[in-house]
């Protein structure tokens, strides 16, 4: 195959810029000219990695309030307005409500607008109950086991609606409810004095 003349020309017209690839072990850098792969070099060096060898200790360790346990009939409501893997506030919500479960709070937790996807067993790629990445099945692991401790799950069934989630898809335990049900269900635990955990994604 003969050469192409013009790309030929073109390649003689272009400046003649030196070009440097870097060898950084554990770094792959493309080629670049001669000032960026100085500046590259330059601030790679400025702070040494790793500074501190995995292990190192930077975080102090006291817990300022006390371990506080439930006292008789007290109650902690959840409500958790964020979308599955999102947020990860819905996630932690969760795990909040099963520490007060543990603590002897009456634990209840409400999902409702997005949130109410986190209710759903059919999570799971390349089928229902597979994690497509590592933690994909967390939400429902956790939800799971707060059912199973005790505690009380609601979902609104407006919020699956909007999404397109069915009602016989929800996690086994988990209470479908009316859309009016999010407001009287928070009256109904700010009446009874509750601790309320109000989680919300923008």
């Amino acid at each position: 195959m003969m050469p192409d003349p013009t790309f030929a020309r073109r390649a003689a017209m272009r400046p003649n810029t030196c070009r440097h690839r870097l060898a950084i072990p554990g770094v792959l850098v493309p080629s670049f000219d001669e000032t960026i792969t100085e500046n590259i070099a330059a601030s790679l060096a400025e702070i040494p990695h790793p500074s501190l060898p995995k292990g190192s200790s930077i975080y102090g360790g006291t817990k300022i309030f006390p371990d506080y346990q439930a006292e008789n009939g007290e109650s902690y409501f959840t409500l958790v307005h964020g979308i599955a893997h999102e947020s990860s506030v819905s996630f932690v919500a969760v795990l909040q409500a099963t520490r007060a479960l543990r603590k002897g709070f009456e634990s209840a937790m409400y999902f409702y607008g997005p949130g109410a996807i986190n209710c759903l067993a059919t999570r799971g790629f390349p089928t229902t109950g597979d994690s497509g990445f590592p933690g994909e099945q967390n939400i429902n692991n956790s939800l799971e086991t707060f059912i199973s401790e005790g505690g009380t799950v609601f979902c609104c069934r407006f919020g699956l609606a909007l999404h397109g989630g069915r009602e016989e898809d929800l996690i086994e335990g988990v209470i479908p409810a009316h859309p009016l049900d999010v407001q009287d269900a928070l009256i109904h635990y700010a009446r009874k004095g509750a601790i309320i955990n109000s989680t919300y994604m923008v």
